[in-house]
């Protein structure tokens, strides 16, 4: 083993987040992959609202798991479901985790969205490019809620589901919640043009 090898820290201490390709150029930028052994920043990125793009994606989707009635502030729990959720993966596919995480933000991110302009009295819809944080936002909410509605009144286990969502989001399966949600957005805008 060489010393740099020596050095290199792995995400839980497996998986080296190195060798992550972000294929979308739009997100490098804010598809963050500073290697950590335990994503917790300790809430260091919450000072400004474009500074969550600093943040570890891995903690980002953490974070956003916390964000349910189950798991309401429980840390240690929502990374332990992403940990077993990378076994998961990692068995199934023998493909980085990471990577797979990547390539499912990536494609659950809807490019274009409608906003609401107002006319004299009336509100009329106009298709708008989505910006490239808000992209992964979305896409981080919509794999999350896809785990919460798989997961919920199920006998499958939590990181189960979100191993099953991030496998089939990052091929670009259409029949995944997050990527029909999507692709959903994306066909309301096309008829806002």
């Amino acid at each position: 083993m060489t010393e740099a090898e020596g050095r290199k820290q792995l995400l839980f201490n497996q998986w080296d987040i190195g060798e992550v390709q972000i294929t979308d150029p739009g997100l490098v930028r804010y598809i963050n992959l500073h290697s950590m052994i335990v994503p917790h920043s300790g809430g260091k990125y919450t000072r400004q609202e474009f500074n969550k793009g600093n943040m570890l994606i891995v903690e980002r989707l953490i974070n956003r798991l916390m964000q349910s009635e189950m798991n309401t502030g429980n840390k240690t729990l929502a990374i332990r479901i992403v940990k077993d959720a990378f076994e998961i993966i990692n068995k199934k596919t023998k493909k980085n985790p990471v990577q797979v995480l990547v390539d499912a933000i990536a494609n659950a991110g809807p490019r274009e969205e409608t906003v609401r302009l107002k006319y004299g009295g009336i509100n009329v819809p106009k298709s708008v490019d989505t910006a490239p944080l808000r992209r992964v936002n979305t896409a981080i909410y919509f794999i999350a809620e896809a785990v919460y509605k798989a997961a919920h009144k199920s006998k499958k286990p939590v990181s189960a589901c979100l191993a099953d969502e991030l496998i089939a989001a990052s091929k670009g399966d259409v029949k995944t919640y997050s990527v029909n949600k999507k692709e959903e957005r994306e066909r309301i805008a096309k008829s806002a043009r």
